[in-house]
């Protein structure tokens, strides 16, 4: 016989669990306490634990009265044994889709991604490169870090992003959505999520336009820098980061990470680890006896610390990556004239231009990636001594700039 909203509302606990039955495997459970407990009770096909085929009754539970009422009750038997006729165990499919809200739960945007960048830098990713993507979480932690992965639509990343992009920071704006597209990718290697949602958003922001480093290259302006640079009245670590910066032409980051273990003075070469570089491959800059002449000077200032230019505030931290730009902000170059990383333009220019040095040898003292690993294995050591012979020519060549005296281009 078919329960009543009335019997139920009539029944009361007794010393026992006691069941009041409803139609096609739905009852009630009575507890002692007072609670009642929808159950759906079915058979599926299942074997014993011999490994015998056999029909298994289970139970399924549907909540509590009267959270869920009668008719609750019964739409949800109803489910469950439209999953049995297609051959589906609705226990089973419970037990998962439980499973995977608990999972979604835990496994939030922001400690999905936290753990990828965990990865990274247990991978040896440059410092600098995990700073920028704790900076671009946080960029998106508000919208999306509570947010389970697993859950996230194209529209919310949309709204995350584009608040940026409104804003005038279009680059913000598209390192953040690439950033979340590499999270992504990480949940579904990791198995916390199904699809990438950033696949269905390109095109979605407005492009950016790349705005180039700011660079001085014309010699004659160069040697008007240089004498800039001799004259700089600040910190004397500053200005040798400024004059190793023109004679290294290495990228911002690699200089002010420098650390006395790495520069061998008789050898005449500073090795940048791997993990430092941009290529994760180990640099090897030759080093001129000027250079060597400036990092005589800093080991004199800092050479009782790890790092070659040490932060002002702690010497257990590098110098600020802001410190060479406001060098040059304050010997009265604005940003748009020259910058930290222009020091490399202007190197890459004026040996170009020199037509003394072969570009392979060039662009190998700038650390580009060759994308052949063969052919990069090959010049690296194919160039070495061209690279040696030119970093000395280079750090000649800007003491002449420097000095003023007049440059005549000749070619061959």
């Amino acid at each position: 016989m078919a329960l009543t909203n009335t019997t139920i509302r009539n029944a009361k606990p007794k010393a026992k669990p006691y069941k009041l039955t409803d139609e096609k495997g739905l009852f009630l459970l009575v507890q002692p306490s007072g609670g009642m407990l929808w159950r759906f009770k079915f058979r599926i096909d299942g074997r014993d634990e011999a490994g015998n085929a056999k029909r298994i009754e289970k139970k399924l539970g549907l909540g509590t009265y009267p959270d869920v009422s009668l008719k609750d009750a019964r739409d949800l038997r109803d489910d469950a044994r439209n999953l049995l006729a297609k051959g589906t165990d609705p226990a089973e499919k419970k037990r998962r889709d439980d499973h995977v809200a608990k999972v979604s739960a835990a496994n939030t945007f922001g400690a999905v991604a936290r753990g990828y960048i965990d990865k990274c830098r247990r991978e040896g990713r440059a410092p600098a490169t995990t700073t920028k993507q704790e900076w671009l979480l946080n960029l998106l932690d508000r919208k999306l870090g509570q947010r389970p992965v697993a859950e996230i639509e194209p529209f919310e990343l949309l709204e995350a992003v584009r608040r940026y992009e409104t804003t005038g920071r279009t680059e913000a704006a598209h390192r953040a959505l690439q950033f979340s597209s590499q999270v992504f990718r990480y949940a579904i290697a990791n198995q916390l999520a199904k699809s990438d949602p950033t696949r269905d958003l390109r095109g979605a922001l407005v492009a950016h336009k790349s705005k180039h480093h700011a660079a001085i290259l014309e010699p004659k302006k160069a040697g008007e820098l240089l004498r800039a640079i001799e004259s700089y009245d600040g910190s004397p670590v500053v200005r040798i980061a400024l004059q190793l910066s023109a004679l290294l032409f290495v990228r911002p980051g690699e200089l002010r990470h420098a650390e006395w273990a790495e520069i061998d003075r008789d050898g005449a070469v500073w090795r940048i680890p791997g993990e430092k570089m941009k290529g994760r491959v180990e640099h090897v800059v030759p080093l001129s006896e000027q250079a060597l002449a400036l990092l005589e000077q800093a080991r004199g200032l800092t050479g009782d610390g790890r790092y070659v230019f040490p932060s002002i505030r702690t010497p257990a931290r590098p110098m600020s990556e802001n410190t060479v730009n406001a060098a040059l902000r304050r010997l009265g170059y604005t940003s748009d004239e020259m910058t930290a990383h222009g020091f490399r333009a202007m190197a890459s220019t004026l040996l170009n231009e020199s037509g003394k040095w072969s570009v392979d040898a060039i662009e190998r003292a700038l650390a580009h990636k060759d994308k052949d690993a063969v052919r990069a294995a090959y010049h690296r050591g194919a160039h070495w001594q061209e690279r040696v012979e030119m970093a000395q020519w280079w750090s000649d060549h800007l003491d002449t700039l420097r000095q003023g005296a007049e440059i005549i281009r000749l070619r061959g």
